[in-house]
């Protein structure tokens, strides 16, 4: 196990210039650097045009040394919040962006992850997916501070982006709500809500994901299967029918119809 941790490379070891993205792995105590990226495109991802523009905006305005935002990017579940992470990283990463990828179980460990980024010269987001967190669990107070600082004010080169799947971060339960009033005309949370929520009111970003409507999924398929010569309608139907057997339809869906249809040739015999 020594041998181990000595030969893993550190936050501080890794090169920096020719490594855009590292995991953390907690057992080694040690970033492993990301050696086959996910190609994705800012272009690829269709249906969301408003979502990519407030999120790329808020990240230039952070490559460039501008105020920027921590981003929740929450919603259903499929609609392109993880795949727009990735797709940051290829737009931005020519620019100094970097991605460091942390488990929500592994939160416990980002103080001392963003001590080590603080002082590097790019610009460093720290990607968290599928955040759900209990407001007893040791890492929601650590990320908390994290997010706003303590004594010492945040880095300017680290940013948290988190994807989940709601908005409030922590779960309410039905006698939080039942503690709320409304004083006049304005509604007072019960204390267990007004912590509860005070997590997500620390991304300074809320970007939403809504299901996708049918034509936005098929125009999403359309763009997975370019070829001319493919029956469009009758590719319509079978992507259609593979949605409903998925339970909904979203850019997820379109993506595993795509790779379902790599078996055989697509409809009127055209290559997928």
């Amino acid at each position: 196990m020594g041998l181990l941790l000595a030969t893993e490379p550190s936050v501080t070891t890794i090169d920096w210039n020719s490594v855009y993205a590292a995991i953390w792995r907690p057992r080694l105590a040690a970033l492993r650097p990301v050696i086959h990226l996910d190609n994705i495109g800012l272009d690829e991802l269709l249906g969301i045009d408003d979502q990519k523009t407030r999120v790329c905006i808020n990240t230039e305005r952070f490559i460039h040394g501008q105020a920027a935002n921590n981003v929740l990017l929450w919603g259903a579940r499929g609609t392109g919040k993880s795949s727009m992470i990735k797709a940051l990283l290829n737009e931005y990463k020519g620019q100094g962006l970097r991605i460091v990828q942390v488990e929500v179980q592994d939160l416990i460990n980002l103080a001392e992850i963003v001590d080590e980024l603080r002082e590097l010269p790019c610009h460093f987001i720290i990607y968290c997916d599928d955040l759900s967190l209990d407001a007893s669990e040791p890492i929601y107070k650590n990320l908390k501070s994290v997010l706003e600082g303590s004594i010492e004010l945040p880095p300017k080169n680290v940013l948290l982006y988190a994807t989940s799947n709601r908005r409030h971060l922590v779960p309410e339960s039905m006698q939080d709500n039942r503690d709320s009033r409304v004083i006049g005309d304005i509604l007072h949370y019960a204390d267990a809500i007004e912590e509860k929520v005070s997590l997500s009111d620390r991304f300074g970003l809320w970007v939403s994901f809504h299901p996708i409507k049918q034509d936005v999924y098929l125009m999403i398929v359309d763009s997975m299967f370019p070829q001319q010569d493919i029956d469009r309608q009758t590719l319509h139907e079978q992507a259609l029918a593979f949605g409903r057997e998925r339970g909904g339809l979203s850019g997820r869906v379109a993506r595993q119809f795509q790779i379902s249809q790599g078996e055989k040739n697509p409809p009127d015999g055209g290559s997928s």
